[in-house]
C-alpha cells in the first residue's frame, strides 16, 4: 500500500473528502520525483478527493490515506500501454490491407493508426467509468 497523510476537509452523505496534509513525508526529499511514495501526494495536492472510510471522522482530522500499488500499476498499464498497442495495431492492419496500393497507403495507415488510438482512449474511458473507478479509490487506513 502507498500511504500519504491527509486532512479531512468535508463529510457529506457518508463520503469523506480529503486534501493533502501540510507535512508530507516527501516535502524535503531530493528524490521525490522518482519515488512512488509521493504518487498519492501529487494527486491530493491539487484538489479535494473523495475517499472511502470505515472510521468515524470529523472535519479537520488528520488521517493516513492509502491505495494499493497493484491498482496503480494496472491503471498505468491500461492508460499507457493499451493506446500504444492500439496505435501500432491499427497502422499494421492498414499496412497489411493496403500493401498493393502504394499511392495513398501512407495517409490511410496514419489515419488508421490515429483512429485506433482514439478508439482505444474512448474504450479506456468507458471501462474506467464502469469498472475501475468503483474499486480503485483511496481508503482511510487510520487516524494520525
Amino acid at each position: 500500500m502507498i500511504e500519504e497523510s491527509a486532512i479531512v476537509v468535508k463529510i457529506e452523505n457518508h463520503q469523506v473528502w480529503v486534501e493533502s496534509g501540510p507535512y508530507g513525508a516527501c516535502g524535503g526529499c531530493l528524490k521525490k520525483a522518482s519515488c512512488a511514495t509521493n504518487a498519492i501526494g501529487s494527486v491530493l495536492k491539487k484538489k479535494s478527493v473523495p475517499v472511502d472510510s470505515d472510521i468515524q471522522l470529523k472535519t479537520g482530522d488528520q488521517v493516513m490515506v492509502a491505495i494499493d500499488e497493484n491498482l496503480l500499476l494496472r491503471a498505468s498499464l491500461l492508460l499507457y500501454l493499451t493506446p500504444l498497442i492500439a496505435l501500432f495495431t491499427g497502422a499494421g492492419i492498414a499496412d497489411w490491407l493496403l500493401a498493393d496500393n502504394a499511392k495513398s497507403a501512407d495517409v490511410w495507415i496514419a489515419g488508421s493508426a490515429v483512429l485506433s488510438f482514439l478508439v482505444s482512449l474512448w474504450l479506456i474511458n468507458k471501462a474506467q467509468s464502469l469498472l475501475i473507478m468503483s474499486y480503485a479509490r483511496p481508503v482511510v487506513v487510520r487516524k494520525v
